[in-house]
């Protein structure tokens, strides 16, 4: 089952967080605190998620000026926000087995997530190579 949740926000990039960190480490996590608690709003609708998920971050921005990397970043608040709201009991290997990044232009920014239930039989990415 795929469950979909549109987060109407402009989240900050890496480089956004990197400049709030070396300003000031108390602000970083207030933002962090202030992030998670706006993302929260969306997540409210979500189900609580009791198998393993795979989740594809689609993030429309509004212009071109930010390196895709740095927008992805972002990913870890959700995951934080999603862990915090209960809705995953934790963001580790066991409960998130994957992700992918998209990436669109709109007219505003925002980021939708796609979450499946990865109920495959030997689902598991994790490989060694040797």
């Amino acid at each position: 089952m795929i469950t979909t949740c549109d987060i109407d926000l402009r989240l900050p990039s890496l480089n956004d967080y990197i400049r709030i960190c070396r300003g000031n480490r108390y602000e970083a996590a207030n933002i962090k605190r202030e992030l998670e608690a706006a993302i929260s709003v969306f997540l409210r609708p979500l189900p609580r998620f009791e198998r393993p998920v795979r989740i594809c971050f689609v993030w429309i921005e509004s212009d071109k000026r930010r390196d895709l990397d740095n927008i992805a970043f972002a990913k870890k608040f959700i995951l934080d926000a999603l862990v915090k709201m209960g809705k995953l009991a934790d963001d580790d290997r066991r409960h998130v087995k994957g992700f992918e990044d998209r990436f669109e232009y709109g007219k505003r920014a925002k980021v939708v997530l796609y979450i499946t239930d990865d109920d495959r039989p030997g689902g598991d990415t994790d490989r060694t190579i040797s």
